[in-house]
């Protein structure tokens, strides 16, 4: 089975490698790349989604997003994690393309509703683009297959702040609409990508069979690497959007459990995910008031890091 998807992302050293396995695997239809603030300003991560095509020799649409989150204030993008560049400070050549003249909202709406039932959205960055697309047509809401969000934490706690994910973190009103518009969603989150690490063996069998591509892979690697060592004592990386990736396509490597998400936007807890699962009683029940979602809770992080590497070597 193919999975026509729209990867929405922020790229990124982890985005690049889940865009090149978008790119290259059999079971992935790639219509299209929309792009975010987050890792990088809105513009650069434009660029990026635009080279890391074109270094793979495709021509995949590419529609500039939010350049901001839709309430807070934006936070200086990470460029000790990523690069001011988004991709290691390695140098890049330069970009042929240009972006689809459309906004990434208005691509996202024209996509889903000319293959309704179709289109399986995967977002792995700060959520203002699905956000946006629901404000402008709900009717997205039925009409897509369903939605994998890399972002958010229920039992592992935060990267940001002690109880938030990055994504969320970034633009948590943004996150508070996308995870409860009650369309198909699992969200993959801390809980799961933190069980996964791409070690330098990885990395050099990847490259090995990336060409143009690998080596940029490779080098924007080396920079997340040193900054994985310096905060978590790992030597290698956490490929966390390639992760949403694998659960789109290997879902047994999961262990998922159904209930009710929902987002602290403000307070020493903003960004925050909160899931109470499906059916458990609590005191009031404001936790079980939104849609029901997927959450993945556990994974085999070996295979889900094989996978990977074997995808894209």
């Amino acid at each position: 089975m193919t999975h026509p998807i729209i990867f929405d992302t922020d790229p990124g050293v982890d985005d690049a490698q889940a865009i090149a396995i978008a790119l290259r695997h059999p079971a992935i239809e790639l219509l299209g790349m929309t792009t975010t603030f987050g890792n990088v300003d809105v513009a650069t991560a434009t660029h990026n989604a635009l080279l890391l095509a074109e270094l793979a020799g495709r021509e995949v649409p590419v529609a500039q997003g939010a350049a901001a989150p839709l309430v807070k204030p934006r936070h200086p993008a990470p460029a000790h994690i990523h690069g001011a560049n988004g991709l290691g400070d390695i140098a890049l050549p330069a970009v042929q393309g240009r972006a689809d003249p459309r906004s990434a909202a208005r691509f996202i709406i024209d996509t889903i509703n000319a293959r309704p039932g179709e289109v399986t959205l995967v977002a792995v960055g700060p959520l203002g683009n699905l956000a946006t697309a629901l404000q402008l047509d709900p009717t997205i809401i039925d009409k897509v297959k369903q939605v994998v969000v890399m972002g958010g934490s229920v039992r592992e706690g935060g990267n940001v702040t002690p109880v938030a994910e990055a994504n969320i973190f970034n633009d948590p009103h943004a996150a508070a609409r996308v995870l409860t518009a009650g369309w198909p969603l699992t969200l993959v989150g801390l809980d799961v990508t933190h069980r996964c690490v791409l070690a330098p063996g990885h990395m050099a069998r990847i490259a090995a069979g990336q060409d143009k591509l690998g080596e940029v892979l490779a080098g924007s690697y080396g920079f997340y690497r040193d900054f994985y060592q310096e905060m978590l004592g790992i030597d290698g990386c956490c490929p966390h959007d390639s992760c949403a990736l694998a659960w789109l396509i290997r879902p047994e490597l999961f262990t998922t459990a159904r209930g009710h998400l929902t987002v602290a936007t403000q307070g020493e807890a903003e960004g925050q995910t909160i899931f109470a699962p499906e059916n458990r009683g609590y005191i009031e029940p404001r936790w079980s008031r939104t849609p029901l979602a997927d959450v993945c809770l556990g994974v085999d992080g070996k295979a889900v890091v094989e996978w990977i590497t074997e995808t894209l070597a």
